[in-house]
């Protein structure tokens, strides 16, 4: 099986030392062994420590060539990655990539190419590199029903607010400190704003429910806004804050079902096992009608994890090839409506810096009241001009919540609404 790597970075160096340090156990394990037939590189010209006859500028006509049979692509981003790909499967090469960012915009391109070419398409790594949870949704839990996937997806923002809990530090603070530990990218864009996480929400949502979600049916928010005072108001409710990926499925009045995917800060309660995956670990809780409650764990980046996920499935569509088979890769046949964000039920923790006197509860529960949102707890904190008041609501759509915020800046009483938070995963104290 003579394999073409397109891209030649981090996870691409690992990738091509599995090759080499695992052949033997490869081969065996295939039935085949693995062969190098190329690497694609940006720019030419430099010591990489292989091969240089292996070496090419040219992506695309490496990735068409006759003599290859397996493509891996490692480079990211949507163009030229999906030109060289589509062409790549509809010759009947199987593929396995990482990118997240093209399989979340324009999955259904490939998987549309792969048909076409009667070739594989894997993508373990382009969620949570070693942790596998692709095949688990795709081929494990195919016989069940799943209600629900909820994720910590990004290794970047679990560490800032890990950090933030555990020291009390500012966004600002631990961002600096992830940047320093390698952590957080130079421009940390893609990760502290929920583009990454989404584009995984994405993925896991259209295999958990067979329909075909893209990046842009995902609603998302960051973590930039998030305080120290934040998180330790969540410490005090028994919680800590996550940035969450929320798929899930819904009953519709009429009868049917949607989905709904969303990224955000919520506050998670500590007992929950999401709760205590820390530093920049990953994991995803997955919850279906016969299996139960299940979660994977694990290291979500690098280029050691991410390189075991793209070889496991080397390995998978090399067999699949040598049998002469091909695995389906996805099974839109639900084809879902998707929900849009303002339809989903949450629950919300709302800080509100108040004036300290009589009657400031009452006019609070009324505006509360006017749009039908319920108040499960409230508490005081500080007296005077330090006056706070901490809501915590059952259950409300985004809409309700929003002209309740509304209500709530018009009242003399509220000097300012200080943050607004979802709460997931259990009731909060």
């Amino acid at each position: 099986m003579r394999v073409a790597i397109l891209g030649y970075g981090t996870v691409g160096r690992e990738v091509v030392r599995l090759l080499h340090t695992q052949a033997d156990d490869l081969t065996a394990r295939i039935g085949a062994p693995l062969e190098l037939a190329g690497i694609a590189v940006r720019r030419g010209g430099r010591d990489r420590g292989v091969d240089p006859a292996l070496l090419t500028t040219d992506a695309h006509g490496l990735a068409v060539r006759d003599d290859v049979d397996l493509v891996v692509e490692v480079v990211g981003g949507i163009e030229p990655a999906r030109s060289w790909l589509v062409d790549a499967l509809k010759a009947g090469k199987s593929v396995v990539s990482a990118n997240k960012a093209l399989l979340a915009e324009d999955g259904a391109t490939l998987q549309d190419a792969a048909a076409a070419g009667g070739a594989d398409l894997y993508y373990e790594a382009a969620v949570a590199a070693a942790i596998p949870i692709i095949r688990p949704l795709r081929e494990s839990l195919h016989g069940d029903r799943i209600t629900r996937v909820t994720g910590i997806v990004n290794g970047t923002t679990n560490y800032i607010l890990s950090q933030m809990d555990a020291t009390g530090a500012g966004f600002n603070e631990a961002l600096e400190e992830a940047t320093e530990l390698g952590y957080a990218e130079a421009d940390p864009t893609a990760d502290v704003e929920g583009f990454d996480a989404a584009a995984k929400a994405a993925i896991l949502a259209s295999l958990a429910f067979h329909t075909r979600v893209t990046a842009a049916d995902v609603h998302r928010e960051g973590i930039t806004e998030i305080t120290a005072a934040d998180v330790a108001s969540a410490r005090a409710m028994g919680c800590t804050v996550k940035l969450l990926c929320i798929a899930e499925r819904h009953r519709d009045e009429d009868g049917g079902e949607s989905v709904s995917v969303r990224v955000h800060p919520a506050m998670l309660p500590r007992t929950h096992p999401l709760s205590s995956v820390g530093d920049a670990f990953n994991a995803v809780f997955v919850e279906a009608d016969a299996a139960g409650q299940l979660m994977f764990y694990g290291r979500g980046a690098g280029g050691a994890p991410t390189a075991s996920a793209v070889v496991g499935d080397l390995v998978a569509v090399a067999r699949n090839r040598l049998a002469g088979a091909r695995t389906t890769a996805e099974s839109p046949y639900a084809d879902l409506r998707i929900r849009t964000v303002a339809e989903a039920l949450t629950r919300y923790h709302i800080s509100l810096d108040v004036a300290d006197k009589a009657g400031v509860l009452a006019e609070v529960a009324a505006a509360f009241a006017g749009h039908d949102v319920s108040i499960s707890t409230v508490r005081q904190e500080g007296r005077g001009d330090d006056a706070t008041l901490v809501i915590v609501t059952h259950t409300a759509t985004d809409a309700a919540l929003a002209a309740t915020v509304d209500a709530l800046r018009e009242l003399p009483i509220v000097r300012n609404v200080v943050s607004v938070m979802r709460v997931e995963g259990g009731e909060a104290k």
